[in-house]
């Protein structure tokens, strides 16, 4: 297992993963061969559901649905790698390498639409993992979902940082026309050569600021999620991030702080450790401050924004930004209709925008 930063990637190893009994001695052949990029593969996944529900009172929303499990875009601070442990696979490189996708997604919604005790409430695609990614600039399958929300005029919201979602400019805006759709864009940096580090295959901040403009020529609803806010790293953008995104047409905003459960701990000290090493003790000093003293706390109400002075400031910071550019702020949702809803059946006869 090695700590080589790799052009491209967020993870700089193969970190191991919480239910590995055994670890591997590499031969210096093998390490050689492990400090080259690793490329992507993709790998079908069928399940036999979809929609993935929860409870937790400070997320907002209750369903959501992810079209893919891992993801290319390689966010070292992505909340989502320690899923990839359940492959059996490494939370690090495995992660954005080892992408899965669903080819039966849109049949196995439909599938699930169709249980007579279903009942319609927005679904979010995209709370783990992009749902524009690169894989889906081939594969297709949010496009395909989206075509299926509007079919069956469902509700639907979208978080995202890739611009491929302008391809699927003409469903959102179609969805938008009814009320069945909002979209948050996830934008942490602005700065390129941090983003490069940060998450090295999403697009520039300033493709996504264009991208929050073209959508709302359309209409539909956009709000920035500046996500996640580092300690010492990109705290510093909060004011301008704010400002770009009311200027490019968001009228709401909301923020997380850095989260770091199970194995991103490791990943992300391994990624300081290679890139910013001279700020390394004083970013998880202060992660730690936010914590209560710890690396993390999951608790329901504090994993999101911490606690403590530090956390306090953020917040305070972030609220006059929203309020000094007109912003509303928070975690609530922009509200959807869920009346609409036509259940799958024989009686559908296809996609139309009428």
């Amino acid at each position: 297992m090695t700590n080589t930063a790799h052009k491209g990637r967020g993870a700089v190893s193969q970190t191991r993963h919480r239910f590995e009994k055994t670890s591997t001695v590499l031969s210096p052949e093998e390490r050689a061969a492990d400090d080259r990029a690793p490329p992507t593969e993709l790998r079908p996944l069928r399940s036999a559901s979809i929609i993935s529900h929860n409870s937790s009172p400070d997320i907002p929303f209750d369903h959501s649905i992810n079209p893919y499990q891992g993801c290319e875009h390689g966010c070292v601070y992505c909340y989502a790698r320690p899923t990839h442990s359940y492959f059996d696979l490494s939370p690090g490189l495995d992660f954005e390498t080892q992408v899965f996708y669903k080819p039966q997604a849109r049949a196995t919604l439909l599938a699930e639409w169709e249980k007579p005790g279903y009942r319609c409430e927005p679904i979010c695609i995209g709370a783990n993992t992009d749902p524009y990614q690169p894989a889906e600039k081939k594969l297709q399958i949010t496009r395909g979902l989206l075509e299926t929300f509007l079919e069956h005029r469902h509700p639907v919201s979208i978080i995202s940082k890739g611009t491929l979602m302008l391809r699927d400019i003409d469903l959102l805006e179609a969805l938008a026309e009814r009320k069945l759709c909002s979209v948050a864009i996830s934008i942490p940096t602005a700065e390129n050569a941090l983003k490069r580090l940060l998450e090295p295959r999403v697009p520039a901040a300033s493709a996504r600021f264009d991208m929050i403009s073209a959508l709302r020529a359309r209409n539909i609803p956009v709000s920035l999620m500046l996500a996640p806010v580092i300690p010492a790293v990109n705290d510093a953008e909060i004011e301008s991030i704010v400002s770009r995104a009311a200027l490019a047409g968001v009228d709401h905003a909301s923020y997380i702080l850095l989260r770091l459960p199970h194995e991103l701990k490791q990943v992300f000290r391994e990624w300081l450790d290679n890139h910013i090493p001279e700020r390394a003790g004083h970013v998880m000093s202060l992660v730690r401050q936010a914590s209560g003293g710890r690396d993390y706390d999951n608790r329901f109400g504090v994993r999101q924004t911490g606690r403590g002075p530090y956390a306090r400031m953020i917040r305070d910071r972030f609220r006059v930004a929203c309020k000094k550019n007109g912003l509303s702020s928070g975690r609530q949702r922009i509200a959807l209709d869920s009346s609409q809803f036509r259940r799958p059946g024989p009686q559908q006869m296809g996609l139309d925008f009428n």
